[in-house]
């Protein structure tokens, strides 16, 4: 028997194969339907695991609380709408930063402090001082040098909002006031809650 006959039987037999594990597959599938999910009174992501809350980006049509406000170039505005403290020794600043003017805001490379190569296009510049403790505390990395805070942003065009977080290593439990900075913005006073 040649090469090329062998060919042919050993693809006919896969074919062969393939078509009877097809038509046992087909003869397994019962008379039942499909059924429905079971539904719940309450509302819940698909999923099975609950998932740690993260920051809002703004989609509740509700404003949002803004704690505090500071000024940047060109019109453009930090909101901020909370400062959380968490059981695990974080503190996660969020916010929004709005372009009122009437020219894009593009000094995002700004933004990022003295950072330049792990988080680019972020708010890895972002300070939160205890003055009572006479502590700075800077935006918190994973082991590869990227902040633990909002990153990918863009030129923010006249009129929009985009909304940013940061996370922080925790002040001392009694430290509940401290100043949110963030380059080319003003520093601005805040309360942490949680």
């Amino acid at each position: 028997m040649s090469i090329r006959q062998k060919v042919k039987v050993r693809g006919g037999a896969a074919v062969a194969v393939a078509a009877v594990l097809a038509l046992t597959l087909a003869g397994c599938g019962g008379d039942e339907k499909p059924k429905e999910p079971a539904k719940s009174s309450t509302p819940q992501s698909q999923g099975s695991a609950p998932q740690k809350s993260t920051p809002q980006t703004g989609s509740s049509n509700a404003p949002a609380e803004v704690i505090a406000t500071s000024q940047g170039p060109a019109g453009v505005m930090l909101e901020i709408n909370s400062a959380v403290r968490d059981q695990d020794g974080y503190v996660t600043v969020s916010g929004q930063i709005k372009n009122t003017g009437s020219t894009p805001f593009t000094q995002i490379a700004a933004l990022r402090g003295d950072e330049k190569n792990a988080s680019p296009a972020s708010v890895a510049g972002a300070t939160l001082v205890d003055a009572v403790g006479k502590k700075r505390y800077l935006v918190l990395r994973d082991t590869e040098g990227r902040c633990a805070c909002t990153t990918g942003l863009s030129i923010v065009k006249s009129g929009e909002s985009v909304p940013f977080f940061a996370q922080f290593p925790a002040p001392p439990a009694t430290t509940t006031e401290v100043v949110f900075g963030l380059p080319t913005f003003a520093a601005a006073p805040i309360k942490i809650s949680g």
